[in-house]
């Protein structure tokens, strides 16, 4: 069966998340979404872990349900520690087949530090010492590096990362084979690395609120239990895993060079041209995710590995509805009119992906429409994300949205 999977985001016990990151409301909306698969996210919170057992049901293949919507278990760590006198932070995610296994590792990282403070705990755990122990309990588990590239916490990060994976798992790395590519890459930018063919690049959400679920996700076509999703990401297997759903990378909050401080974006290039400073103030500038591929990358832009899963670049629905309107992506009438629209269709995969232009002609605003489309064929526009600011997206141009603005003010 085809099915979309987001497998990485946060409860409501992890910091900066909304209080409406419960069962309930997830499941609420991955259905408005269109998502089957969900992963819960903070297994290792004994407070969350409690709502998880007593909430979901166990479906007897290593997944389990709740009002429909199935769940995988994960949960992400961050690791802070010092390495041949250099100091690194790793964020991993962990998946588990059972509760049973969860428990076994929650305890043996219950020593390595205190996983009641935040949903996704802080553990001065090495990470090839944490993927040893996650093996050791169960050689079913995945740990699959966490938004590799984000300058701060991940595997390749400027600030706080490795120039090789092997560098950072050492014995471990044979038994990981998945990547997350974060919110500001793209499989394209990966596939520059020959180091990275190996693996399956997924792509999620690591959403800290109910509304942001799916922005990015996985696309399968396989029997939907651990074991065969285990073995298509294992396998990289191009018949099964057909696509990911992608962010512009652009519009990630680290996508270009910069500081915020001084509102000053920069590109590879222009970071180089100032020797890592910012032209303003003089200090030196966040270091991002293009700048840090072209550093590792040993093949030009544009190359495609023979073997490469596909991916699709999207705007979340509410934001194209906004964009449309000439209004805030918060604003009531975009609430209103999602909802309305994905009524229409079931989910709103459906009217990003799949839906032809005649069906949402049919049902939906021209504008609308026309946004969905331009949206489908990588017609946008983007001030990059720098250093902790998201990018800046835009469909319509300000002539068209000042055009649009005098015909609506003529009726």
């Amino acid at each position: 069966m085809e099915f979309i999977a987001d497998f990485h985001i946060h409860s409501k016990y992890s910091r900066a998340t909304s209080k409406d990151m419960d069962v309930a409301h997830i499941s609420e909306f991955a259905k408005l979404k269109g998502i089957t698969l969900m992963g819960t996210g903070d297994f290792t919170h004994h407070l969350w872990l409690e709502e998880l057992k007593h909430n979901l049901e166990d479906s007897g293949n290593g997944l389990f349900k709740h009002k429909g919507v199935n769940f995988i278990l994960s949960a992400e760590i961050s690791s802070i520690y010092s390495k041949n006198s250099k100091g690194y932070r790793i964020h991993n995610l962990i998946f588990a087949p059972s509760f049973k296994t969860v428990d076994k590792i929650n305890d043996v990282l219950g020593r390595c530090g205190n996983l009641a403070s935040d949903g996704r705990p802080i553990l001065g755990l090495d990470a090839q010492e944490l993927a040893r122990i996650v093996f050791d309990i169960d050689e079913n588990c995945m740990v699959v590096p966490a938004h590799i590239w984000t300058p701060w916490f991940s595997l390749f990060g400027s600030m706080s990362g490795f120039d090789k994976i092997e560098d950072c798992f050492g014995k471990e790395t044979d038994k990981i084979f998945a990547l997350e590519t974060g919110l500001s890459s793209d499989p394209g930018m990966n596939w520059r690395l020959s180091a990275l063919d190996r693996f399956s690049l997924i792509s999620n959400s690591d959403s800290h609120s109910p509304q942001k679920i799916g922005r990015e996700a996985n696309v399968f076509n396989c029997d939907l239990d651990y074991k065969t999703i285990r073995e298509v990401l294992k396998a990289k297997d191009m018949s099964r895993f057909l696509y990911t759903i992608e962010f512009f990378p652009e519009e990630g909050k680290y996508h270009y060079d910069g500081h915020r401080l001084c509102e000053t974006r920069m590109s590879p290039k222009e970071t180089r041209n100032n020797n890592g400073k910012c032209p303003k103030c003089g200090k030196p500038v966040t270091v991002g995710v293009m700048n840090r591929v072209e550093k590792l990358a040993d093949r030009a832009e544009g190359f495609v590995p023979t073997v490469s899963i596909p991916y699709r670049n999207l705007i979340s629905l509410d934001e194209i509805i906004a964009d449309a309107k000439s209004v805030g992506k918060n604003s009531i009438s975009v609430e209103r009119d999602y909802r309305s629209y994905v009524a229409k269709f079931g989910t709103e995969f459906e009217i990003l992906l799949r839906a032809s232009k005649e069906e949402l002609l049919k049902a939906l605003p021209a504008r609308v429409v026309e946004g969905v489309l331009r949206v489908r064929e990588g017609k946008v526009n983007i001030k990059a994300g720098y250093d902790g600011e998201y990018g800046i997206i835009s469909i319509f141009g300000n002539e068209e949205k000042e055009k649009s603005e005098k015909q609506l003010s003529l009726f």
